[in-house]
This record gives structure tokens, sequence and C-alpha cells, in this order.
């Protein structure tokens, strides 16, 4: 039988380098960016287009043109067979016409607007505050069913404070991926990774559940004596469920991420690190709380730590 809770410093050590390495991005891009993730134009305002060129043009030769027409400061993001996504400020659709018009001429290529899209600042600071107000309300809700859930269990308080941790360490290490993308590779978060966090918490509180839900029946008919073999024997029990709904998630995702359009891509790749942080979690770190909070081996947080006598 594998011992999930007699590995649980090294559950815990892996996810804290990945919680440090996260906040260290996080203040790199504070100090590079001026924020701590790359804000897209759903948070900051601005336009956004897909131009499709035809023939096709290198996406060197369409930023330069786009400098000397002004927009020095657009992001541009190739997406395949002749098409480019392009980030800038706020431009109408009479100045994205003139603009494109332009290129054509010196890029002699047939430029097409196949989307576009504007964003004004005042939105889009609403778009930020109803995010952050949505994914707090989500772990607050989340918590409470977990404690109205588990009320027949000692201390369901325990419970939903465990999940809810479980929770939080999905979500800021995906931030903390997007934040590295972000001053590496210039990816910009929009209103898609908000949807996509929120997916990502149902599914990892969905996966919790389902793991809880098999240490209270394990607890009530007192299988072990020992709450750690419990929860230990309760984690064997439901593995291979939870890694048979992962692994078809997964596979889904995978096909979405390499042949989706180019507009979901990222929002697809949020899904796929909840997918597989998601269940890492439920499985090594929000059971593992329920075990050191039970038994107040707070140190087992602590990896390097020595273990009480």
């Amino acid at each position: 039988m594998i011992d999930f809770i007699g590995k649980k410093r090294w559950f815990f050590f892996i996810s804290e380098i990945l919680i440090v390495i996260g906040i260290i991005s996080l203040v790199i891009s504070q100090i590079q960016l001026g924020a701590p993730l790359q804000l897209g134009i759903d948070f900051t305002g601005g336009t956004s287009m897909i131009l499709q060129f035809n023939p096709a043009v290198e996406q060197s030769q369409l930023r330069q043109e786009m400098a000397e027409l002004g927009y020095d400061e657009a992001r541009i993001q190739d997406a395949g067979e002749g098409n480019f996504i392009i980030y800038t400020r706020e431009i109408t659709s009479v100045e994205a016409r003139e603009m494109t018009e332009e290129l054509s001429t010196e890029l002699d290529s047939q430029v097409e607007i196949i989307d576009y899209y504007l964003v004004s600042g005042t939105v889009a600071a609403e778009t930020a505050r109803n995010a952050i107000i949505a994914v707090i309300i989500a772990a607050v809700a989340m918590m409470l069913y977990i404690v109205w859930a588990f009320r027949r269990m000692p201390k369901p308080f325990r419970w939903g404070t465990c999940a809810v941790i479980a929770l939080i360490h999905d979500v800021f290490i995906i931030v903390g991926i997007f934040s590295i993308l972000g001053w590496l590779a210039g990816v910009a978060i929009d209103a898609l990774f908000i949807t996509g966090l929120l997916a990502v918490v149902g599914y990892s509180i969905n996966n919790t559940v389902v793991v809880f839900d098999r240490i209270r029946e394990n607890v009530s008919r007192h299988v072990r004596l020992d709450f750690a073999e419990t929860v230990n024997d309760s984690l064997v029990g439901t593995l291979g469920r939870c890694l048979n709904t992962a692994l078809t998630t997964f596979f889904v995702l995978l096909a979405l991420f390499l042949f989706g359009g180019a507009t979901i891509h990222y929002f697809v790749l949020v899904l796929l690190l909840g997918v597989i942080i998601g269940t890492y979690s439920s499985i090594c770190i929000s059971s593992q709380l329920l075990v050191v909070w039970e038994k107040r081996e707070w140190r087992a947080l602590l990896p390097f730590a020595k273990k009480s006598a």
C-alpha cells in the first residue's frame, strides 16, 4: 500500500518550492511591469484585433511596421495561418481600418480584420474588481458548503478550512506560472483567465470532496483506530477514481490546447494546469493538512525541521 501520509513532508516541500518561485516571479513582474501579472485589455482597457494577412507576413515585419505607424506599445501574438492577434491602446473601428490599409500598403499584403474588440478603461477597472470579488466569493462559498456537508464530523470547520487552503494553493501556483509567462514571454491574462481559475476552483473542490467523503465514511465505520491510517486508506481507495477523472479530462484539454484556436490557447492552459495541480492538491495537500491539524504535527509543514520526540 502507498504511504501517502508518510510522505507528507515531501508533498509540502514541493508545494512550498512552487509557491516561493511564484512569489519571486510576482515580485520581479511588479518591478519590471509595474504589476504582478501582465494584464490584458480586459483589465487595463484597450483594443484587441485579429488580423489576417494574405500572403502571410513575418511577425518581425509586422512589429516593425506597427512601431513606424505609432503603435510601438502593441503586443503581437502569432495565431497561425497568416493571422495575428494584436493588443494595443484604445482605437476606434475607423482608426483600425485606417491602420490595416496602411499595413496592407507597406507590407504588400491584403489585410482583413477578422475580429475587433474594444474595452474602455472604466469597464476594465470594473472587470478587475469583479474578478477579485468572484474568486473570494467562490472560496468562501466552497468552505461554507464543505462545513455544512461534513457537519456530522467532529470539527467540520477544520475540513472546510483545509479544502480552501488547498484551493488557494492551486490558484496561487497557477497565478505564479502565468506571472513567469508574463515577464518571460509577454503572456497577458484576460477575463477568460478568471473564468479558467473559477473552473479550476470547482474542479479542485470536487476532487477534494471525493477524498474527504471517503475519509468520513471510513471514520464512521471505524476502519482504523489511527486517523492518519484512516486517511491513508481513503487516499488509496480514491486514487484510481481521481486519476481516471484527471486523465480523461487532461487528454481532452490537451487536444484543445494543441489544435484549438489561438484565442482560447491560454484559457485551456489554465484548465490543464488546474487539472494537474488540483488532482495533486486533493491527494497530497488537503488530506495531509487534516492529519497535521488532527495530530498537531505542525513541524511537518517545515520539511527540514526535526520531528518532535
